[in-house]
């Protein structure tokens, strides 16, 4: 494909208001080009960002939106049976390409630094896109998260690199010629797509052996399918971080205050070596990993060390990561992305370090049938450090609706997780019982990958601005 075609042409991005589609979206509007799209959202904020970039946004799929368009970019979420899919499939003048092809045309000039894992990625593609910004690197940077400080999750730049944050979900992220690669950890997930996890892991072992002689892979070696996968590849191009002493950095002394971290990193390199005091604006142990992983990426594209700290202390995170909604009358309440087991038991853990003394209350929102079956006793575990959690109805996702019995889900949290729990039919009924029931010193955190935000979000309001709470 050859991007050099006449920039007044369209490229017309089918489901535009997803958070992949719409950042490459803003890349390509910041490149010059003509870029416009369609969303069956009529208003979310991805949509709300598209619109301030004077790019036009269809509320509807439908064959007549494609007219004029040179390009169809389409994500793996689009069906077969999409309107606008099937007429750009009739016209012989229009390239349909996909998602990450479009993502690797982007960075292909650049040199990068490529995130992926099945947890965690986000944070890491932030915190290193933050660092590289901070220190005029100028990176173009494409995240699956909003960067508050950027307030957008994409980033045209004219220097030499780009941070990328590249998607497992759908195999797409081996379309990348990565530089250096980071993978964070390798868990059960996406087996509508991959079938079974050999699968899965074999595609991060090719994804790892994509990085040349010259470039590095960073990996976390707390995480054993990682640990099996560096020992069968045959350059040995790693930087290793964790917790394991045999790690090349290693976080140590680590300290919780005030939704803080205080930590020293050990480095095992050719001489050893301590970086102390590192200071970071985020909460929980697996920051620290995502953290240490910036460090590594920063430091061997040559930013130094106290710049590096500079950043990560001023960091101001990622939107839906432990993003604090409400503080009122002692009770706070926060919005998180956690969708998947681990990812809940890393937020809880993370929560209780730093509210020890505080009832700690889970709202859940489960994303996914396919993946509430395949992981339904981790999901029944996970809750262990909650004091309270609110199940809410699955969201489905574009899948089917199927038969699920909830009320027997809950049961198994209950049982397994050893807490008490509630289950809410809709937003309206989750509001009456926070309203009613939350009490001074709550912790409220709200989980999942759906609608779960925008409920929280509203709730959060009505009670701000009805002032219930003495």
């Amino acid at each position: 494909m050859n991007l050099n075609f006449n920039k007044k042409d369209i490229i017309h991005f089918i489901g535009i208001g997803g958070i992949g589609m719409s950042g490459i979206a803003l890349i390509l509007k910041q490149m010059g080009y003509e870029v416009q799209g369609s969303d069956i959202s009529k208003k979310n904020k991805n949509i709300d960002r598209l619109k301030k970039n004077k790019i036009k946004v269809f509320d509807c799929h439908k064959a007549s939106n494609i007219k004029q368009s040179k390009i169809i970019v389409i994500s793996s979420a689009i069906k077969k049976e999409n309107p606008e899919l099937i007429q750009a499939n009739k016209l012989k003048n229009i390239l349909i390409i996909k998602r990450a092809d479009m993502l690797a045309h982007i960075i292909s000039l650049k040199k990068n630094i490529v995130v992926s894992g099945s947890h965690g990625k986000t944070t890491i593609t932030s915190l290193v896109s933050t660092i590289l910004k901070d220190a005029h690197y100028k990176p173009t940077i494409v995240n699956g998260g909003i960067i508050n400080s950027m307030n957008s999750n994409a980033n045209l730049g004219n220097g030499d690199w780009s941070v990328i944050e590249a998607d497992e979900s759908d195999g797409s992220f081996l379309k990348f010629n990565n530089t250096h690669a980071i993978v964070s950890n390798i868990d059960f997930e996406h087996m509508d797509y991959y079938k079974n996890f050999n699968n899965l892991k074999n595609q991060f072992k090719i994804f790892l052996e994509k990085t040349p002689l010259f470039g590095k892979n960073i990996i976390c070696l707390d995480d054993k399918n990682l640990r099996k996968i560096k020992a069968k590849i045959k350059n040995q191009n790693f930087i290793t971080y964790g917790f394991r002493k045999e790690a090349n950095f290693i976080p140590h002394n680590i300290k919780f205050k005030d939704m803080k971290i205080i930590f020293d990193l050990k480095i095992n390199l050719k001489k050893q070596t301590i970086i102390k005091n590192i200071t970071l604006n985020l909460i929980g142990k697996h920051n620290v990993l995502n953290a240490t992983a910036s460090i590594i990426a920063a430091l061997n594209i040559g930013i130094p060390i106290s710049k590096i700290k500079k950043s990560l202390k001023n960091f101001s995170g990622v939107q839906r990561r432990m993003t604090k909604i409400l503080d009122y009358k002692q009770r706070l309440i926060f919005d998180d992305y956690a969708h998947h087991p681990t990812e809940i038991a890393s937020v809880l853990s993370a929560c209780k370090s730093n509210f020890m003394k505080k009832r700690i209350i889970s709202v859940f929102q489960p994303h996914r049938y396919s993946r509430v079956i395949s992981l339904y006793n981790e999901f029944s575990k996970c809750f262990a450090l909650s004091d309270l959690v609110i199940l809410c109805p699955i969201y489905a996702a574009g899948e089917k609706s199927m038969i699920f019995d909830l009320n027997k889900f809950a049961k198994n949290i209950s049982v397994k997780s050893d807490v008490p729990i509630v289950v809410i039919k809709d937003e309206n009924n989750l509001e009456i019982f926070l309203k009613k029931n939350l009490i001074k010193n709550d912790i409220v955190i709200s989980m999942g990958a759906g609608n779960i935000s925008s409920w929280i979000r509203n709730i959060s309001k009505n009670i701000f601005d009805a002032k219930i709470w003495n």
